[in-house]
């Protein structure tokens, strides 16, 4: 046989994507697969046995739809795409999920389905629940609270209210988180499928748990009402109220579920009742409605019934299951009891630990401090000692220092009273000097007064003489060689050569009194000088006498 006839015998295939809650999947399925084939393919893949609580949707036109088992996939009206997009959800509901649910993959698709619908509101839930239901959904994700890991903030990414009570109490994001951890450390050692089973007991007591809702009217024209499906029965609510429904069908008062078109009729048990008839928008809600009908009431039959021998060995073996995680969950447990007792009692031996160690180093530091408190107290008494030595020795040289100072004071006292006797000796010839000083200016005055006087006299007695000669003699001049003028002449010789003498003492006067005043300025320039020294001394003497009086 050639390749090219084995290339032809190959079945054609088309590509499937599986969407679960939590995961996606993807396929390749023979052209001739009917939907049960695909369905078996994933229950396979997911390891899911209780397959008749699920189905396949996909949406088309805006309307989901259940995919038909017992057609071929591509002879249904399923969307063109490649892959084509299912989603695998949950199409029934049990009535008790404690009894129904029997294994975990089972219980763990529900739970994620019915909390996606709280969190959609698709399913309403009031504030106080929805907390409660948050609290058991962080012990299935997060196990048992620990404050030292989670820390505040660590549900800041996680979505667990809906936005309805978001928006309905103005609370922060750190309040809510607070009001769930609360109630989320009561939850400790609480398994991951226990707490699933909790949110999930919870959930099925809701109004709006596990019903199909779809618009009807009693007549053609209207669409006033809605027709609910779930587990027990068929409901007829009021268009503004999915909570309280005006009228119920149960499944056991049902004797038949007709459908023609768009009209379905509900036939009760009782056949004195009413028949119950209602019209859809479409042909396909009215199918839809009706498959759910079917599927709703053949599920609350087999409820009713005997168990299967798969259904008792599903039981069992999720009986034998629960029991073998019970043991192992307390064994679990009693292994954390006795870890936490075991890092409890390592915690507190070391702690003891830990305090042995620091009163050890306590007293070793306290050793060490009263060492060193010897060392510094020998240390201090040696330098007490020295100080002792060396305080002697500088009140031996006080001692000689003072004898000395007094002694520098009886000579600085002696010197003092000879200074101060110098000083009283300088005063009074200073006195006498400035008397001289005095008296000599005033002779110098009087000598300069007589020099002028004689001056005066002088310049008189030559005027005088020489207006006597004009008078007596007038013609002198004009005969030299008269006798008796030259007798007169002689005596006028005589009379110049006295003035002449006097005007030489009295130059020699003026050069004794220019000399004296000489003499006198230069011994007082000498007798300042002294006083100066004299001062210099005396303040030195000061300075001493201080000093001494600071010893």
């Amino acid at each position: 046989m050639s390749i090219r006839g084995l290339k032809k015998k190959q079945p054609k295939t088309f590509k499937v994507r599986i969407i679960t809650v939590d995961a996606e999947m993807e396929f390749s399925c023979e052209m001739k697969w009917k939907g049960k084939d695909l369905f078996d393919l994933v229950c396979r893949a997911l390891g899911l046995r209780e397959t008749w609580f699920f189905g396949l949707q996909y949406t088309i036109k805006g309307m989901c739809t259940w995919l038909k088992m017992d057609k071929k996939v591509l002879d249904q009206e399923i969307p063109k795409e490649d892959p084509i997009s299912f989603h695998f959800l949950a199409k029934f509901y049990p009535e008790k999920v404690e009894e129904e649910l029997l294994q975990e993959i089972t219980q763990h698709l529900f739970f994620l389905q019915v909390k996606k619908q709280i969190l959609d509101e698709e399913i309403y839930c009031s504030p106080e629940a929805t907390v409660l239901l948050a609290s058991y959904a962080v012990q299935a994700k997060y196990g048992d609270y620990d404050p030292n890991f989670h820390e505040p903030g660590f549900l800041a990414h996680d979505e667990l209210l809906p936005k309805r009570v978001l928006r309905q109490y103005q609370l922060t994001a750190e309040m809510w988180e607070e009001k769930i951890t609360a109630w989320y450390a009561e939850h400790r050692g609480i398994a991951r499928d226990e707490a699933e089973m909790n949110y999930l007991k919870i959930a099925q007591d809701l109004e709006m748990y596990g019903v199909n809702y779809f618009p009807i009217a009693q007549n053609k024209n209207h669409t006033d009402l809605l027709l609910g499906v779930d587990a027990k029965g068929i409901h007829i609510y009021s268009i503004n109220n999915r909570f309280s429904p005006n009228k119920s069908f149960e499944w056991s008062s049902i004797r038949n579920i007709s459908c023609s078109e768009k009209e379905l009729t509900i036939k009760p048990l009782d056949k004195k009742a009413e028949v119950f008839k209602f019209f859809s928008s479409q042909l396909k809600v009215n199918k839809l409605i009706f498959q759910l009908c079917i599927g709703n009431h053949d599920l609350f039959m087999r409820r009713r019934k005997v168990d299967s021998i798969e259904i008792q060995q599903m039981k069992a073996q999720a009986r034998e299951e629960k029991a073998r995680k019970k043991m192992e969950n307390q064994r679990l447990a009693r292994e954390k009891q006795l870890r936490e007792e075991a890092e409890r009692a390592k915690e507190e031996l070391e702690r003891r630990l830990f305090q042995l160690e620091d009163e050890a180093r306590q007293a070793n530091e306290a050793l060490l401090r009263s060492q060193e408190a010897a060392e510094l107290l020998a240390e201090k008494a040696q330098i007490a000692e020295e100080e002792a030595k060396l305080l002697a020795q500088n009140a031996a040289e006080a001692e000689q220092e003072r004898q000395r100072l007094e002694i520098t004071a009886l000579k600085s006292k002696e010197e003092k009273r000879l200074m101060e006797q110098k000083m009283r000796e300088a005063e009074l010839i200073a006195v006498k000097l400035v008397k001289e000083s005095d008296r000599r200016a005033k002779e110098a005055e009087h000598l300069k007064q007589d020099l002028h006087e004689a001056r005066e006299a002088e310049r008189k007695a030559k005027q005088k003489l020489l207006d006597i000669t004009r008078l007596n003699y007038p013609h002198m001049a004009k005969y030299p060689q008269y006798s008796p003028g030259d007798s007169r002449d002689a005596n006028f010789d005589k009379g110049s050569i006295k003035l002449d003498l006097k005007d030489i003492d009295l130059k020699r006067l003026s050069f004794e009194i220019e000399r004296e005043r000489l003499d006198y300025l230069e011994k007082s320039r000498k007798f300042e000088d002294r006083l100066k020294e004299l001062k210099s001394e005396i303040h030195a003497l000061k300075l001493e006498e201080k000093q001494a009086g600071l010893y």
